[in-house]
């Protein structure tokens, strides 16, 4: 039997680097200068804290952010811009999730989503990774081929391909 894993992950440390060369570009921007404008990473939480005393500031690093990431092999799809930023006196504050691991929401509608089109495969929720196995490599590629079609929102990464 054929297999193969579908993931949803981001390199902790090509995130890492991301994160100090927005630092870098900030301090060098004229736009930011004067503001105490700062980006941090939980490397822990996988949370990217956005401060600034400029209101237009956050859409810029959020571009900056996105434009870095996907030079450094990061998929833009990995960021959750969804959270309001917070104003504080003078100071804005943002904080960005990293997705990171596929959640049971979104292990389901990929199994669904396999189910569906009803290809030749089994898929199992297995934590936060989603295993296809079938009997033909050929059945598998149709399902990589159809995940990478479909607009999940998600980056996915397919790993772990066994004949």
């Amino acid at each position: 039997m054929a297999s193969f894993d579908i993931v949803s992950e981001v390199d902790l440390q090509k995130l890492d680097n991301t994160v100090n060369v927005v630092q870098k570009e900030i301090t060098n921007r004229y736009d930011f200068k004067g503001t105490d404008t700062d980006i941090a990473l939980d490397k822990k939480e996988f949370i990217i804290s956005l401060e600034t005393g400029n209101p237009m500031g956050i859409k810029a690093i959020e571009d900056m952010l996105v434009m870095r990431a996907i030079k450094q092999g990061i998929d833009g799809r990995a960021f959750d811009f969804s959270k309001e930023e917070v104003q504080a006196g003078k100071t804005y504050r943002k904080s960005i999730k990293v997705r990171a691991g596929l959640d049971k929401e979104d292990s389901k509608k990929i199994v669904k989503l396999i189910k569906d089109a009803k290809l030749k495969v089994q898929a199992a929720i297995m934590d936060d990774t989603v295993r296809v196995t079938g009997k033909k490599i050929d059945d598998l590629q149709e399902v990589i081929a159809l995940l990478r079609k479909s607009d999940l929102g998600l980056p996915l990464q397919f790993i772990n391909m066994k004949s």
